[in-house]
């Protein structure tokens, strides 16, 4: 194995950021209390926690009981999805789209196969976006909830969140929730006409096991773990007390570096994509809808299990797809939506980029994808 490890997959996970790793550290060393605890040193740890939370719904713009501590957006998802649809069960309708991350989708079909929900499964036009129409087209009295991610996890496309989110507020009664795990951080959210959203802290230089629901007051949930009064009584459970109090630094650094960071990683992503396009047989399923982050190609005479493998022994991190769904053999869901074939939607790569990588790591790549295709390809 290459002593050099080059890492393109930051749509899967990145790097602690060394400030939010320090203060993790610190805090560990000495607050360590259970923070329901009534002795000083547990209100202590607890007053610490809630001025997080005052921080991160600061820096979103919305009401500190608005922000729920979860241990991953999966889970933040699930509460979302299922939290929601159990507050009124009259109400069987929910829709989503095809292109969804695995903890909406299997959370939408849990509610079909056990409860009898009937999900929508909205279409995705050949560069992964969803339609507003098609949405008001299937929107009914009885829709209890709209889930729509604003940023696709495999191939970075945005859907028109803000024009959605209105429609659904201003013209139906069901509740909005948007995931928003690959957008924070990367280009601005506006939580207007949003009644629930996703963040997760490992997508933005923060630590794993540590996410947030903001779930805005007005909106009905049950809890999916029962415990005590932990998270306004909706996530029972030790609360993750220190793990918490860094989201806010984390969320801090990832907003103030948003734009510097962007214009880099928009630098990156032009001189990836000329590079790419000088190769015969390349294939790209991310467009001009897709945020610079994630570059998404395929080249069909290789499956991504071999690419990926053979640029894995030339010290290549990359993925296939969602790191979720990547022991699956299965053709891209995502592309099979967008209306790629099994074999394009069986060869793609996902490369995500961040401010950490350099030119010389995309030229090193550039040369290593000819060697494997001249090795492998047809």
């Amino acid at each position: 194995m290459p002593n050099q490890r080059i890492y393109f997959d930051h749509s899967s996970t990145t790097n602690i950021h060394p400030d939010v790793l320090e203060t993790y550290i610190e805090l560990l060393k000495t607050h360590y209390a259970n923070s329901e605890s009534l002795y000083d040193e547990g209100s202590e740890i607890a007053r610490m926690m809630e001025k997080a939370r005052a921080s991160i719904a600061g820096l979103l713009g919305i009401h500190n009981d608005e922000v729920l501590f979860t241990g991953s957006s999966s889970e933040s998802n699930s509460l979302a999805i299922k939290g929601v649809a159990f507050t009124n069960l009259n109400k069987k309708h929910i829709i989503t789209t095809q292109v969804e991350h695995s903890s909406i989708l299997n959370a939408c079909e849990q509610l079909q196969r056990v409860f009898g929900y009937e999900i929508t499964y909205l279409p995705v036009n050949q560069f992964g976006v969803v339609s507003l129409e098609d949405l008001k087209a299937a929107l009914r009295e009885d829709t209890m909830l709209v889930s729509i991610m604003h940023v696709n996890n495999e191939v970075g496309t945005v859907n028109p969140i803000k024009q959605i989110a209105e429609y659904v507020k201003t013209k139906s009664h069901a509740y909005f929730h948007v995931d928003m795990t690959q957008s924070i951080g990367k280009i601005p959210v506006d939580l207007t006409n949003i009644d629930l959203a996703s963040i997760s802290a490992h997508k933005i230089e923060g630590l794993k096991g540590s996410a947030i629901l903001i779930k805005k007051k007005h909106v009905p949930m049950e809890p999916l773990i029962n415990g005590g009064e932990q998270e306004y009584g909706l996530r029972g459970g030790t609360s993750n007390a220190v793990v918490n109090m860094v989201f806010a630094k984390t969320l801090r650094l990832a907003l103030e570096n948003e734009t510097t960071h962007y214009q880099y990683v928009q630098s990156l992503h032009d001189y990836f994509m000329d590079k790419l396009n000088d190769i015969p047989g390349i294939e790209f399923n991310t467009n001009e809808f897709s945020i610079p982050h994630i570059i998404n190609f395929s080249y069909e005479p290789i499956p991504s299990e071999v690419m990926q493998n053979a640029l894995n022994q030339r010290g290549f991190l990359v993925s296939a797809r969602s790191t979720c769904d990547s022991k699956s053999i299965n053709p891209s869901h995502v592309l099979k939506a967008m209306g790629f074939s099994d074999k394009r939607a069986s060869s793609c790569i996902r490369l995500s980029i961040s401010h950490e990588n350099t030119l010389a790591e995309i030229d090193a790549f550039i040369d290593s994808l000819k060697e494997i295709i001249q090795l492998y390809g047809e």
